[in-house]
């Protein structure tokens, strides 16, 4: 995650007006817009987090924090109003103690067990001013001072208030308020050496950009958007005396070393390419390969810390070394500096590396001592580092890594090593070629110097790789702890801090901070009463009671000058004080106008020209003027509420129901008991049949009255796929109670005559008995014919899932769907429509063959049922 923190000057003296038209604080409002559309390009800015900081005091100076979201941000952006004074340093102050409370509790700083370059969070802080004088309480400061008297938990285990993630850039605005003349066509931004803010931007390992042109400001954003890097900042510095000089010939654009010049700024921005430029041009002439100034013996630059792709963050291997030697009985650790100072040797040495070794290996940023190294063309040869105090016994220490320059001289990398790695890396190399992962006593022993000469944070990173190596248990566990007991507890003392003051900052921002009621003045021209000449006399007056002498030493020591509110509006017409010096000829001719006016209907306190005329940084905020509406009244009348009810929009009242929802109506019974419907006064009238028919449930599962549908009749026998798991596992569906019809029994009294016809075989005497009868006999011959159907299409839906499945499988052998196909049932026009659907479904899956013999098939079936009706007797047809 980057961050990047915006610190806008919200002082008065942003309120200038420059050539453009627009004050200066409009102009850092759009660049921070520019910023941002500018750094939406870049694919990395999805790991961003924007914040937005003023000069004001705290907590009222953060506008968009850690737990702000990106409306939060735009929405202060645009209402940030200048007032107060450039109060630079407190306010640099703030920004880094709100980016290292939340270091303090991720605890990625690693204090005493060295620094790790892929345990960072990057911090972009831009600093947008103009470039007025630092004007405080106590006065003008010619300089940045940042107050240290802080309470941040761990502050003091690092000498500055900043860490090495953690750049500072400045847009020192400048624009003036008429045309300037000399528009130059150049878009390099030099920086702002005269403003003191330049010289906090190059100890952070920034710079500042002195903007006197909107041309400049686009530029100096594109150059802003490119520093934006994952990386940290380190300070080298040269011991030791120069490299020998090498006269490199260069022939057809190719040195002695067969590279070529073009390939040495091939990964550099063209904006950094610039700046290079001018800072060549800005440098006397160069004689041979060395500059003059010697500026690349200490250089403070970034060096680039790559975000792995898999991963989505940094990922490394081993640490820089402390300044000092780790010692388990030290109760306290030695404040370290922000950036580490490397220093390097200029001998030529030979690059080590064995395999399987891991190593980091990071890119430098741009700089005169990039600059030196690739213009000597040696890229077979590096400069070893070191770090002071990192050794036992030695001040200088031992070589952690090495600088070099690429094999295409296109940039310079710094190597990461294990610590005091030629002597590592040869011990290695004799354990896996000479000795076979089998050490002996003798390479014991110096393997055992060696972890002497090592510092103990050490020891965990060199037993992760020699176990990739494939050789663990050389490193012993004891090594590990290289922090006495007292400093663990402390360092976790001071996580627990942090965090509670990151809870207790986060929920302080957004709080509205209280106005002073005045401005206390002191009374210089009132003198005091010690200092008067009648002193003695007072005191004899006062017959030695001082308490009226203190009253009047107490009471009135100073003076206090209101300040107005800004949430009261002033009222002209109420208050002539209100009224500012400047509009009071305005405000009289208003007062006129209104006093001339015929009509009363006319007169208005407040002028239409008034209302109209809002500032243009007030004209969209409507979220300010919609809180101040006053809250709308109740409806006289509510509405009634109506009900979510699906497919009666328009019901309103429980009262009004529908069939389906009234209790009064007879709903079918679900037991299988036969029983007689009570009469009653608002029972729906069952039907024309006579009262004292019984309705009662069959005992036994019947199919649906028709059970067979008409596209079932009519040849389709497409695949159900509703009923495919009820036939597979229970054979037929049971039919539910409610869907069971009904079965019409007799009345009591004509069971004994039907008893009667059935078992006497004697046809009815009577016209009704004879009608009862031929209905009965006709219901009970359709309840046959429906329960034969319905067989017949639980067999052939059943037997389609297996012919349907024999025609899937791979292969020309159809004897089982032909099988299949011999035991359809029904007549010639089901066994067809049958046929027809397989085909179709063998028409899917391209099997023309198969299609050929069901097309036989069928026909063979037609000609079957033809003989059988010619064979028929004439009688019979």
């Amino acid at each position: 995650m980057t961050i990047i923190l915006f610190l806008v000057d919200t002082s008065a003296s942003m309120n200038q007006r420059t050539y453009l038209g627009t004050s200066l604080i409009d102009i850092a409002k759009a660049s921070v817009e520019t910023f941002m559309k500018i750094r939406s390009r870049d694919p990395n800015c999805r790991w961003d987090r924007y914040m937005l900081l003023t000069f004001e005091d705290p907590p009222a100076n953060i506008k968009a924090g850690w737990k702000e979201s990106h409306a939060t941000f735009v929405n202060e952006l645009k209402n940030l109003q200048t007032q107060g004074l450039t109060l630079m340093g407190p306010a640099l102050k703030h920004a880094f103690d709100l980016l290292n409370i939340n270091r303090m509790q991720t605890g990625i700083d690693t204090y005493g067990q060295g620094r790790c370059p892929f345990y960072l969070e990057p911090a972009v802080i831009i600093v947008i001013t103009d470039g007025g004088k630092l004007t405080t309480m106590n006065g003008v400061q010619p300089e940045i001072n940042l107050p240290m008297n802080s309470v941040v938990p761990g502050s003091e285990l690092t000498k500055e208030p900043f860490r090495w993630d953690q750049r500072i850039f400045g847009l020192v605005l400048r624009l003036p308020g008429n045309v300037p003349v000399d528009m130059t066509t150049s878009t390099y931004i030099p920086s702002a050496e005269s403003h003191p803010l330049d010289a906090m931007c190059d100890v952070t390992g920034g710079r500042s950009y002195a903007v006197h042109t909107q041309k400049m400001l686009n530029g100096a954003l594109e150059s802003l958007v490119q520093k934006v890097q994952g990386g940290v900042v380190i300070n080298f510095e040269k011991i030791g005396p120069d490299p020998p000089t090498i006269e490199v010939k260069v022939e057809n654009g190719l040195d002695s070393n067969g590279n070529s010049k073009e390939n040495q700024d091939i990964n550099m921005p063209p904006t950094i390419k610039l700046e290079m430029e001018e800072e060549r041009k800005a440098n006397s002439p160069m004689t041979g390969l060395s500059i003059p100034n010697n500026s690349w013996h200490n250089c403070r630059k970034l060096i680039y810390v790559p975000r792995s792709a898999q991963k989505g963050y940094s990922v490394g291997h081993w640490p820089i070394p402390e300044a000092f030697w780790p010692d388990t009985t030290n109760s306290t650790l030695p404040p370290r500096s922000a950036h580490p100072v490397v220093k390097f040797y200029c001998t030529p040495c030979e690059p080590m590396v064995i395999g399987n070794l891991p190593f980091d290996k990071y890119e430098l940023e741009p700089s005169p001592l990039t600059q030196y190294i690739l213009e000597r063309r040696q890229p077979n040869s590096c400069w070893q580092v070191f770090i002071n105090g990192s050794a036992k016994y030695s001040d200088v220490g031992h070589p952690f890594g090495y600088l070099k320059a690429s094999s295409t001289l296109s940039c310079v990398n710094l190597f990461l090593m294990p610590y005091n790695y030629p002597v590592l890396l040869p011990l290695l190399d004799e354990l896996f070629k000479v000795h076979k992962l089998k050490p002996t006593q003798k390479w014991r022993s110096q393997f055992d110097t060696y972890l002497k000469t090592m510092p103990s944070y050490y020891a965990g990173p060199l037993k992760r790789a020699l176990a990739r190596m494939g050789a663990p248990n050389l490193v012993p566990d004891n090594m590990d702890n290289s922090l006495s007991y007292s400093v663990i507890t402390y360092l976790k003392k001071l996580k627990n801090q942090a965090k509670i003051e990151m809870d207790r900052l986060i929920a302080s921002v957004g709080q509205k901070v209280t106005l002073h009621e005045g401005i206390k003045v002191d009374s210089r021209t009132k003198t005091s009463i010690l200092q008067r000449r009648d002193f003695n006399q007072l005191l004899q007056n006062a017959g030695g009671n001082l308490q009226s002498l203190k009253q009047e030493l107490t009471d009135f020591n100073t003076f206090t000058v209101a300040i107005a509110d800004k949430d009261i509006k002033p009222q002209y017409y109420r208050n002539p004080y209100d009224i500012p010096r400047k509009n009071l000829i305005d405000q009289i001719a208003r007062m006129r106008s209104n006093f001339l006016q015929k009509s009363f209907h006319r007169t208005k306190l407040v002028d239409d020209d008034q209302v109209h005329s809002v500032p243009v940084q007030q004209m969209g905020n409507y979220q300010d003027y919609l809180k101040k509406q006053p809250a709308p009244l109740r409806e006289l009348e509510t509405s009634p509420a109506r009900l979510h009810t699906f497919g009666n929009p328009f019901k309103v009242k429980m009262n009004m129901v529908d069939e389906a929802d009234d209790p009064t109506i007879d709903k079918p019974s679900k037991r299988r008991s036969v029983e007689s419907p009570s009469p009653g006064p608002k029972r729906r009238k069952v039907g024309p049949l006579p009262k004292d028919y019984v309705f009662c449930r069959s005992p036994t599962p019947t199919p649906p009255a028709s059970p067979v549908p008409d596209h079932i009749m009519e040849g389709d026998f497409s695949p159900q796929p509703d009923y495919k798991d009820d036939f597979e596992e229970n054979n037929v569906p049971e039919q539910e109670d409610e869907d069971q019809p009904l079965i019409i029994a007799e009345p009591e009294q004509d069971h004994s005559k039907k008893n009667h016809i059935k078992e006497n075989n004697v046809s009815p005497g009577d016209a009704e008995n004879q009608m009862l009868y031929n209905s009965l006999n006709s219901r009970q011959r359709s309840i046959n014919n429906s329960k034969k159907d319905s067989l017949i299409w639980t067999h052939n839906t059943r037997l389609k899932h297996s012919v349907f499945k024999e025609l899937k499988k791979p292969g020309r052998n159809y004897d089982n769907l032909f099988h299949h196909l011999n035991s359809v049932q029904g007549n010639v026009e089901l066994k067809c429509a049958f046929v027809r659907d397989v085909i179709r479904e063998a028409g899917r899956f391209k099997k023309k063959v198969l299609i050929q013999m069901l097309e036989q098939f069928q026909t063979s079936l037609m000609q079957v049922e033809g003989r059988k009706r010619n064979s028929l007797p004439m009688e019979t047809r």
